[in-house]
Order: C-alpha cells, then sequence, then structure tokens
C-alpha cells in the first residue's frame, strides 16, 4: 500500500498522520514495539516540519506499507536545515531538540537530505521481521 499526502503545516495534521499510519500497520498485523517506533518517528518528522519549515503552507508524507517493512517520506518547501550538524543538545529539562535523533534511533536506513530555501526531505524505514 502507498499512500501519498498532501497536508496543511498545522499542528492537527501530525496526528491525523501518525491514526493514518497506525491502522495501515494494525490491518497488517505489525508487532506493537515497531508500531510504536514507527509512530513516534513520522510524528517527529511531521511535527518539525510544522515547527521550523516557516515560508511554506503545505508538507508531504509518503508511507510505502508492504508486508515486511515500512517506508516513509516527510517532506516540504520551507527554509531547509543542516542535516549534518549536531546543533546544540537540547538540556535534559527540555521537552524539544530531539526529534532528529529520535528519527535516527528507532528507523533503519535513515536519510536527511535538505536545500537552502528549497525545502527538506527525512526519510526512514523500519523491518517488520
Amino acid at each position: 500500500m502507498t499512500v501519498r499526502l498532501a497536508l496543511p503545516r498545522e499542528a492537527d495534521s501530525v496526528p491525523a498522520v501518525r491514526r493514518l499510519l497506525r491502522s495501515a500497520l494494525d490491518v497488517l498485523h505489525v508487532n506493537r514495539r515497531v508500531s510504536d517506533d514507527l509512530e513516534i518517528a513520522i510524528t517527529e518528522a511531521c511535527s518539525n516540519v510544522v515547527r521550523h519549515a516557516s515560508g511554506t503552507d503545505t508538507f508531504e508524507v509518503r508511507l510505502d506499507v508492504a508486508d515486511d517493512r515500512c517506508s516513509i517520506d516527510v517532506s516540504d518547501d520551507g527554509p531547509g536545515f543542516d542535516p549534518d550538524s549536531p546543533g546544540t543538545p537540547p538540556a535534559s529539562s527540555s521537552e524539544h531538540g530531539r526529534g532528529l535523533m529520535l528519527i535516527k534511533a528507532l528507523g533503519e536506513n535513515v536519510r536527511m537530505h535538505s536545500v537552502p530555501r528549497r525545502g527538506s526531505l527525512i526519510h526512514f524505514e523500519k523491518s517488520f521481521a
């Protein structure tokens, strides 16, 4: 199953994407740990767009769900970011600043591509095996 969504860059889009992913994974009886990892990663990727992709009104999510793996792309036309920059580590009491780190920790084959003033793409996968 492949689903491609063009979404408004607003907070309500994040739980909508998460519910769609959860429904697809439930249909395939994907184990809960893998499902939870993917839900956290997609939430972080979409939240980053909503929070940081100023200058664009929409973003796109593509879900490719197969019998043995899920592949997710989240892209936008915002100002971009430096995917290789570690940035400033968040304070231990902060609730923000860990999104990319979580995506890298929970996903497989994680790729981040960004071009200043032309947008960003975050790609990650997870096998069900």
